[in-house]
């Protein structure tokens, strides 16, 4: 089965210049615009060793460097209608209190909104990774629901794979560049996800490896299954819209 094209707006959550960055407040909500004409909402951000860091939350769990010069506009947007401190605040639930239950679902549709990427398509990178179990570790040493390797978790700014909120932020902050370096080609996205983009380039497409390439596939027949399901489940609703009841 052919994928229908992802519409994306490609969040790869960067900052402002310094100057503007330092007449902003510091925890205002804003909106960066990046050369490549992507938009990013992000929690607050601040000039770091010559770098704008983005911050995804209010705790600053989660981040990315990037050089003043990728920056076009930014411009701050009402708290109310911004999705990442919709985001930060299960953040600040699941890293507060392990005796409440986490909403993984509401992360994931919180994460996907801030990046603009296909909820279903992050349930579907999960299942896959993870079976959504935030304490999963692999044989190689990747952890959470996402399963982040140390070194990657550390480059986002993930302070603890184990805590569901970082862990979706940072995984789909990853996903998201990743969906950027390869123009939104999902397989390959997906290939540099698991076996990691070095490999991607130097094979100039999905690696020869085995566990990649049922990694690829099984992402992509869950995203098409989901995405089955979800028509199905539309068009019952319509047709049962158009029912008559009878009246004798």
């Amino acid at each position: 089965m052919l994928l229908t094209p992802i519409q994306i707006r490609r969040a790869l959550i960067i900052l402002s210049a310094a100057a503007a960055a330092c007449a902003m407040p510091a925890l205002a909500i804003q909106r960066v615009t990046l050369h490549n004409g992507s938009d990013v909402v992000c929690d607050h951000l601040r000039p770091v060793n010559g770098q704008m860091r983005l911050f995804l939350t209010p705790d600053e769990g989660s981040y990315l460097d990037v050089a003043p010069a990728d920056i076009v506009r930014q411009e701050v947007v009402p708290d109310a209608v911004s999705p990442t401190h919709a985001t930060t605040a299960a953040a600040t639930t699941a890293t507060a209190t392990t005796t409440r239950p986490m909403n993984v679902p509401t992360l994931l549709a919180q994460a996907a909104t801030v990046h603009h990427i296909d909820v279903d398509l992050l349930a579907s990178v999960v299942h896959a990774e993870s079976n959504g179990n935030p304490q999963a570790v692999s044989r190689a040493g990747a952890q959470g629901l996402m399963q982040l390797m140390p070194g990657t978790a550390a480059v986002l700014g993930v302070q603890n794979s184990f805590a569901a909120a970082q862990n979706i932020a940072g995984g789909t902050a990853y996903l998201d560049t990743l969906l950027t370096r390869y123009h939104d080609n999902l397989a390959l996205a997906l290939a540099a996800y698991n076996a990691g983009p070095e490999a991607v380039d130097r094979y100039h497409g999905i690696p020869p490896y085995a566990e990649t390439r049922r990694y690829v596939a099984h992402v992509i027949h869950e995203f098409n299954r989901r995405k089955l399901q979800m028509a199905r489940e539309q068009a019952r609703h319509q047709m049962a819209a158009f029912v008559v009841p009878s009246h004798g």
